[in-house]
């Protein structure tokens, strides 16, 4: 006696049909009309990266340096009791920062109107 071979079931119901496409795949970039993704031969370390980034925009570095520094000497003025030095460093301060604010603004900008290579 030959065994009858028992009917493939599927665990979908008979009308399902096949999934459509999925709309974000996580493996993949996504594509975005107008915009090819530019390929790095190799990774940057953070050392070439910092260095690679100040020669584009100085300016930003160097305000952030003001404002740290005018914190740090702002806050040495307040506890020695000097509230008026104290008061100058933290306008000094709130000064680099808007420097700061402005460079990277410029930069941004700079950078956008950078015809692409």
């Amino acid at each position: 006696m030959a065994a009858a071979a028992a009917p493939a079931v599927s665990d979908q119901p008979p009308n399902a049909q096949a999934p459509g496409p999925v709309p974000f795949d996580p493996s993949r970039p996504p594509v975005i009309e107008g915009f090819t993704p530019q390929t790095r031969s190799r990774d940057e370390t953070f050392k070439e990266k910092f260095m690679r980034k100040t020669k584009e925009n100085p300016f930003v570095p160097i305000g952030c340096l003001g404002t740290a520094g005018a914190l740090m000497y702002g806050l040495r003025a307040f506890h020695q009791g000097k509230t008026r030095q104290s008061q100058m460093l933290m306008r000094g301060r709130i000064f680099a920062q808007g420097f700061t604010v402005v460079a990277i603004i410029f930069g941004v900008f700079a950078t956008t109107l950078k015809p692409k290579q």
